[in-house]
């Protein structure tokens, strides 16, 4: 058995995958009414649509939360810082600066739909 997919709920679709597609390299694969699947060159599968009521579920918005976050992984600390810089003036809210956190050096953000985003490589700048 393999994982297939990710499924993340959020209220505004297109402002979400805007800033997966601009700043994480991600594709659009396939689109319907308020579902996008979105795919790297790894082929993870992202997919990004809005709440389903028939599923009982919600988004990270409404819940007021946040339930999870995912992760991209870089080769070298300075793409790490690179990237932050770069989404300085995308549609995110940045945290802090990257720096060494469980011996690698990253940074969080939060894109659109209150999902948390990690930037990170597995080494630490000297």
């Amino acid at each position: 058995m393999r994982l297939n997919h990710l499924d993340l709920h959020v209220p505004d679709v297109a402002r979400t995958v805007a800033v997966l597609t601009e700043h994480f390299g991600l594709r659009k694969e396939f689109a319907r009414d308020g579902l996008v699947v979105l795919r790297d060159d790894a082929s993870l599968e992202l997919v990004i649509s809005e709440p389903v009521p028939g599923f009982g579920t919600t988004d990270q918005l409404s819940i007021g939360a946040a339930t999870y976050h995912i992760g991209f992984i870089v080769d070298a600390p300075e793409v790490v810082d690179e990237i932050y810089v770069l989404l300085g003036t995308a549609d995110v809210q940045l945290a802090r600066p990257p720096r060494a956190i469980r011996g690698g050096w990253l940074f969080y953000c939060t894109i659109p739909g209150g999902i948390q985003v990690e930037v990170g490589c597995r080494s630490i700048p000297a």
